[in-house]
Formats: structure tokens, sequence, C-alpha cells
């Protein structure tokens, strides 16, 4: 009981320091490639990012095929960020809306985040949580979970013992996944969120 409260208070933090960003419209002084890229991604997905002012951008190992990432001053964290526009999906699901074959493009954000969590190769099974509405309405989203993972000591992950995967849709539009890496899940982890006053969000309606 203790690990779940411990757990559930961890996701509580993780998307209050983030949403709290928002107000925050900050960019780096040089548009790098990997932003500009990016940047591109986020149009197309109808979200919006807010880089943070201590942070610095790194790049995610290419086994995952993350978009972007970014990294604590420290370097003990980083976030990185994957964002995928559902518009096509859907277009293609009204069109064949009575294939039973073709999914629901709506009904994938879980199997996302599960697909991530499972990549990571972790020891055991994710710890899974879904994002309670109050937190989904600051980034605009519809719906959410998170995904727990103690990872094994390899290359691909940087070496890193835990992972979040946090997984967000918004409705006929696209989904958002964000993976947070640590070493520790304790205050110092706390603190570099706070730090991190930058995320991904849905554009409003």
């Amino acid at each position: 009981m203790i690990k779940k409260l411990k757990y559930i208070g961890f996701c509580v933090a993780l998307l209050l320091s983030l949403a709290s960003a928002f107000a925050q419209v900050k960019q780096p002084a040089t548009l790098t490639r990997d932003l500009k890229s990016f940047d591109k991604r986020l149009t197309k997905a109808n979200m919006s990012f807010i880089f943070p002012t201590e942070f610095k951008e790194t790049k995610a190992t290419d086994i995952y095929n993350f978009d972007y990432a970014i990294a604590a001053p420290e370097g003990d964290c980083e976030i990185w960020f994957k964002v995928q526009s559902q518009k096509e999906a859907w277009t293609n699901y009204i069109k064949a809306k009575n294939d039973n074959r073709v999914i629901n493009p709506d009904s994938l954000y879980n199997e996302i985040g599960a697909a991530q969590a499972k990549a990571f190769k972790g020891e055991a099974d994710a710890l899974v949580r879904v994002i309670p509405p109050m937190l989904l309405t600051r980034y605009n989203a519809d719906l959410g979970k998170t995904f727990l993972v103690n990872l094994p000591d390899m290359a691909a992950t940087k070496h890193y013992k835990y992972a979040m995967v946090v997984v967000m849709q918004k409705t006929k539009t696209s989904v958002a996944l964000a993976v947070c890496f640590a070493n520790e899940l304790g205050p110092g982890f706390f603190k570099n969120l706070n730090k991190a006053s930058s995320c991904l969000k849905f554009n409003p309606s």
C-alpha cells in the first residue's frame, strides 16, 4: 500500500509540475535542427511545446525513435518526447467504418503506452495508473495513463534505473508520449521536475 501511495504521489507531482509550465513561453536562443523538426511534428499533431529555461537539449537513443529529448542540468534526469497525429488514421477509419478489421484510432493510446513500457524491458510488469480527469484538463487531453518501469541496466536507456511513461490522447486529434528517466524517485527527482518548466500540451479545440 505504501508503495502504491508513493507511486500515486509521484504521478501527481510529475503531471502538476509539467502542467505548471504552460504559462511560461520561452524557447532556447537557437532553434536547433532537432527542435525545428519537432516543431513541425507538433504543428501536424496540433500541440504545443514549451522549452524549460534550465534544461538542455539532448538526444534519445536511436533504438526507440523518439522525436525530441531534454536533460536536466545535473544530468540525472531526461525527458523524451514523441507525438503522433491521429487525423489521417481517423480519415481512414471513417472510410472503412464497416470494416471490423480497422481499429478506432482513439482506442490505441493505451496500447502505445503499454508497448513503449514493454519495449524498455522492465524487470517486472509496469505499475499502471489512469490519469484523473482533473489533470487531463490541464493538458486539454481526454484520456491518459502512466506506466512506471524498473529498468534493467542497458545502454539503450542510458543506464537509467526508472522510466515513467506518460501517454495522453486528445480525441480525433493526436497522441502524446513523454518518458521521464531518473535514477531515483526521491526529492532530487521532484526538484528536477520543478525545474522542468516545459512540456507538451494539446492545443484547445
